[in-house]
Order: structure tokens, then sequence, then C-alpha cells
């Protein structure tokens, strides 16, 4: 069982392509993903899923290390919540971009970092300690955060309440994080059993939130895949190399210049479509941008993750 677990986790960009192809032939397949059963938001469950995973493998260590590095995790995060938003909000304007599709990029830019980034830096070799703790740090900051930066940038624009996307994220992200540590505080033997299935459940649920996105949003993906595609590709590695120069400029070595790379281009783009399908429900587009950026930087990352290695 463990080798299927670990087959999944390895091959799981290939598995993401899968699952927008069947989505695309068969959109009803995952409908389910979008939908509301007996009062409970399913999309927000699953994204409350990979959360608690990811709580289930932190510890309070973890959180120390921002004490112990703090000029990395100074820049990283800095970077986080200040290159990614411009990024986004100059490629909405460059390319003209509806308000549906500019919401989706923003919310991209302004969410904080995924936790397929900790996989990925260790598949390059990089420093995975910087990285979790990346992840953790901007995850843990993301509801005053990404409320208030998404609010400068669209706020004046398009309508919405950054109050509710506070309590929003606090019940996806903050919630599932405080439980995930409190069991593995609990429960430590058991949770370091578990890190060998978790990846393979984040990036199976992971999938079914890309597939339902893109299925719900079959004709608008095709009409439009070719523009937002473009530009999510420049926001993935405008970003990456951003990240170069940032953590080159700071003066870190060559292995926490890639970890900042590839925390900055990684984001939690599952959080940015359940944020656009819950708070912008009247712009249908606006989680579109998410389901794309998952698959792109899951495939890409995966690829570029061998080119990494030979760098360290």
């Amino acid at each position: 069982m463990k080798r299927v677990f670990k087959f999944i986790e390895k091959y799981y960009f290939i598995i993401v392509l899968l699952a927008v192809v069947i989505s695309l032939f068969y959109p009803n397949s995952f409908k389910w993903v979008l939908s509301n059963y007996n009062g409970i938001n399913v999309l927000n469950l699953l994204l409350s899923i990979i959360l608690f995973t990811m709580g289930t493998t932190l510890k309070a260590d973890d959180f120390v290390n921002v004490f112990k590095n703090p000029k990395e995790i100074s820049v990283g995060i800095l970077a986080q919540y200040l290159i990614m938003p411009i990024i986004a909000l100059v490629l909405a304007k460059a390319f003209s971009l509806n308000d549906a599709l500019t919401v989706g990029i923003i919310l991209v830019g302004t969410v904080p970092g995924g936790t397929a980034s900790d996989v990925i830096t260790f598949l390059s070799k990089g420093d995975v300690a910087l990285s979790v703790s990346l992840t953790a740090v901007s995850t843990v900051i993301s509801p005053l955060l990404t409320p208030v930066i998404t609010l400068l940038l669209i706020g004046n624009q398009i309508n919405f309440n950054p109050v509710d996307m506070f309590i929003s994220i606090l019940e996806i992200v903050i919630i599932p994080i405080i439980l995930g540590l409190a069991l593995n505080y609990k429960f430590p033997e058991f949770c370091e059993e578990l890190k060998d299935y978790l990846p393979a459940v984040s990036s199976i649920v992971i999938c079914l939130i890309v597939a339902g996105v893109i299925g719900a949003n079959k004709q608008a993906i095709l009409s439009s895949s070719a523009v937002i595609m473009f530009v999510i590709i420049l926001q993935y590695f405008i970003a990456m190399i951003l990240g170069f120069a940032v953590g080159y400029l700071a003066g870190m070595e060559r292995k926490q210049i890639i970890t900042v790379a590839i925390e900055l281009s990684f984001q939690n783009s599952g959080l940015s479509t359940g944020l656009a399908k819950n708070h912008f429900p009247n712009l249908a587009q606006a989680t579109v941008p998410g389901a794309l950026y998952s698959v792109w930087q899951n495939f890409a990352g995966s690829i570029l993750a061998y080119v990494f290695r030979r760098l360290v």
C-alpha cells in the first residue's frame, strides 16, 4: 500500500494532467466538488483536508526556525506578499483581463505559498527546513494579509468583503492547521507514520479540486485558455526568476536561493480557487486561474526539480 502512495506522490503531475483530461471530456464527473451537501461546502472541506495534513507534519520547532533564520524568512515572506501580488496586477493590466480573470489572477498572487513547494524543494535538493518555515509562516499570516492586499488591488473596482474573507481563511486554513499540530503534539509517532501517506492524499485532493473547477468552467476555459494560460505561465516564470534574484541579492547560499525561488512561484492555488468561488460568486471565471495555475506549477515544477538538482 505504501508503494502505491509513493507512486502517486512521485508522479503527481501526471495524475493532475489525467484529471484535467477527464474533466474536459466528462465535465460532470467532478461536479460534486463544487457542491454543498447537508450545508457542508465540499470545496472548503477538501481544502481543509490539505491544510490539516500540512499541520500534522509541523512541529513547534518549525516555527522556531523563524527566529533562527530571520533574514531568510523575512526576505521570503516580503517577496511572497509584495512581489507576487504586483506580478499578478501588472499581468492583469497588461493583458486587459476581464474582471473575473483579474480577480482569479490576483488571488493566485495574494494567497500564501503552497505545500507542494516543500516537495519540489526536497526533489531539488534545496533547503527543506527553510521551505517548510516559509510555507507555514506565510499560511499563518494569510488571514490578515490576503484579504488586505486583495482589497488594495481590486477593492475600488470589484466589491467584496475582506472581513468575510478573513473569517473564511481562518476556517479553511488556520483551524485545520491547529488541529493537525495538536494531533502531531499528542500522537507524534502516529503522525510520523502518516508522513508516508499524506503527500499522496494531498495530491489526490488537489487533483479533485482542479478537475472540479475545470469541469465546471469547461466552456470558459476553452474560449479563453490561450490568453489566460500564457498569463499563468508568465506569472510562474517571472516569480521564479525574481525569486532567484531576491535570494542572490540577499546574499543567500545556492540551496536557499533555489528554495526562495520555488517558494515564491508555488502558490496555494487551491485556496485561491476556494476564495474565488466563495467571495466572488457572480464571477464564475474567477476560479479558472487558480485551477490552471495548480496544473502548471506542478507540471513545470516536477521537471525543473531535476534541473535544480544539478545546480546545488
